[in-house]
């Protein structure tokens, strides 16, 4: 039963971050991550090593920026753009316990990818609370186990 509910918090989750990637033009990947930068889900176009890989970008650079913000008294990091040669890379911390990470391609329009970024995570936020996070954590952590049978 508490595999199910843990199993189920992803698929929500997954649901959310795939239906983002679908409706926000030019995005092509998105990911949710924790503060300490474990992909808790992410879109159906990241493979599971670049699950990993981009989880920690991300962390590194929320970290980053928050703590350059702190430094300099700047207030807090609300987002973060990194402009590719093929497109962009966008962060958005959730809350202090997770981000949001997205690639978009060359094409996107920035301020709607920003504006739909804002929308998720005003309304997936409140959804990702602690306990939903650890749920998701038990699913990842059970994925990397090695089977003892």
């Amino acid at each position: 039963m508490t595999d199910q509910i843990h199993r189920q918090a992803e698929f929500d989750f997954r649901w959310l971050i795939n239906d983002f990637v679908g409706k926000v033009h030019g995005v092509t990947h998105a990911l949710i991550l924790s503060a300490d930068g474990l992909s808790l889900t992410a879109s159906d176009g990241v493979s599971s090593a670049e699950r990993d890989q981009l989880a920690a970008i991300a962390s590194a650079m929320i970290s980053l920026a928050r703590n350059s913000a702190q430094l300099f008294s700047k207030g807090t990091c609300e987002q973060i753009i990194v402009r590719l040669t093929g497109g962009y890379f966008l962060f958005m911390g959730i809350d202090d316990g997770a981000g949001l990470a997205v690639l978009t391609g060359p094409d996107c329009d920035m301020q709607v990818v920003a504006y739909e970024m804002t929308q998720f995570v005003l309304h997936a936020g409140h959804a990702l609370t602690p306990d939903r996070r650890a749920d998701l954590r038990r699913v990842l952590v059970g994925r990397q186990l090695p089977s003892l049978s």
